[in-house]
Parts: structure tokens; C-alpha cells; sequence
């Protein structure tokens, strides 16, 4: 199982303690994956309005969060 997958199965875990613990691990995964997206998006010379639109939130809201940091290059997988 895939560390995702088993973050999944742990957040819906009867024992509070594992669930939140779960879901705080999956919110960071989140973060990564959208920074590492937004980034693929960038160099492929999407728009911050194309951006958005797939993450359904607005053009604002996607610039200010990732205009100003540095680009993440690639998750290490081929």
C-alpha cells in the first residue's frame, strides 16, 4: 500500500488520536502535491487564472499563495 492509501485508511480511524494525526499528514502531503503541480503548471506556461480554474479557488488566491516562493524542480521520480 502506498503511504497515501494507508493515510487514508489510519484518517478514518475510530481512535481520534490516529485519525487527526492521519489527517494532519495528509494535509502536508496535500500542500507538497499542489506546490509540485502548480509548478509543472508554471514551466508549461499555464496562466494563474488556468491554475485556479483547476483548483476551483480564485486567481488571487493562487497567486498570492505561490508567486512569491521559490520553484520546487520535480519530485525526485522519473
Amino acid at each position: 500500500m502506498s503511504q497515501a492509501t494507508e493515510l487514508a485508511a489510519a484518517a478514518g480511524s475510530t481512535d481520534p488520536r490516529v485519525g487527526l494525526r492521519a489527517v494532519r499528514a495528509l494535509r502536508r502531503l496535500l500542500e507538497r502535491l499542489e506546490v509540485v503541480q502548480v509548478d509543472n503548471a508554471r514551466r508549461q506556461g499555464w496562466s494563474w487564472q488556468e491554475i485556479a480554474d483547476s483548483l476551483e479557488v480564485s486567481r488571487q488566491a493562487v497567486h498570492k499563495k505561490h508567486a512569491g516562493r521559490p520553484a520546487v524542480h520535480g519530485t525526485g521520480e522519473a
